[in-house]
């Protein structure tokens, strides 16, 4: 993995001249991580940057997150963009509306894993139970270091029946697991579907991925981009599908800001 301002040259040449497909995560990649998750956003500069971005007919932008869909979208408030909440599950844009189908047997597992969550965690501070509607997320960055693995064990406890019984599947994040539906879906495969779709749009154009994330839910994406397009680790540089990274939030805003000033010569 290299560090992407380092051959900034041949970056902006890879660039030019290329309609952009740009993906990116919100949390840790447009929005600094935050203790609490609704007290994560994205600055007035960032969605200022993000707006003129969307308006160019050389570029598409989508938010890709595991949030739920109605949540990114009142977060960043854009117009003429692609999002995508639930790590996939959930699609909103100008042309496409979906939401993935799900069992009522998932539904109501979902619920009891809810409520026994809450129930089994009431006790320890910091641990937040958060429904997604398609999916439930169990944050513990706010649990103290010593708690962590309790509230890990707890979690495991309580999903480990649907688990087997193949209901449910469990995939972990940064200082989060998450419940999710048992379909074959994720954010790599939702980048590579919308990246076919524009491809058959551009009648022949090259398009040029941009995937951009600092989660273990990204890695997915990295994997199935990853000789289809530039694919970018937020954070210091380690074991990755990404082929470069990016030291910060900062960072990101400035590679947005290369991108908007070739577009614009």
């Amino acid at each position: 993995m290299y560090y992407l301002f380092r051959g900034r040259d041949s970056l902006e040449n890879r660039l030019r001249n290329k309609f952009l497909f740009i993906f990116l995560d919100y949390d840790g990649t447009l929005a600094p991580i935050t203790k609490a998750p609704n007290k994560a956003s994205i600055s007035w500069a960032t969605k200022s940057l993000l707006r003129k971005l969307s308006q160019n007919p050389q570029c598409k932008l989508a938010i890709i997150s595991g949030r739920a869909l109605r949540d990114v979208k009142k977060r960043a408030g854009l117009k003429n963009i692609i999002y995508i909440g639930n790590h996939g599950l959930e699609i909103d844009s100008p042309q496409l509306k979906f939401s993935s189908p799900v069992s009522l047997i998932y539904k109501q597992a979902l619920k009891r894993i809810k409520e026994e969550l809450n129930k089994k965690t009431s006790s320890i501070k910091g641990v937040l139970v958060e429904d997604k509607g398609l999916s439930l997320s169990l944050h513990f960055r706010l649990v103290h270091a010593n708690k962590r693995a309790l509230v890990k064990a707890i979690f495991h406890e309580v999903v480990l029946s649907d688990k087997i019984k193949g209901i449910i599947k469990i995939k972990p994040g940064k200082m989060v697991l998450e419940v999710r539906p048992m379909v074959n879906w994720d954010k790599g495969k939702v980048a590579v579907w919308l990246l076919a779709r524009q491809q058959f749009a551009s009648a022949g154009k090259q398009v040029l991925p941009v995937y951009i994330g600092d989660d273990l839910t990204d890695e997915d994406a990295f994997r199935a981009l990853k000789n289809k397009g530039i694919t970018i680790l937020v954070g210091q540089a380690k074991a990755s599908h990404a082929q470069y990274y990016l030291k910060d939030i900062n960072e990101v805003v400035e590679f947005l800001r290369i991108i908007s000033k070739l577009r614009n010569m």
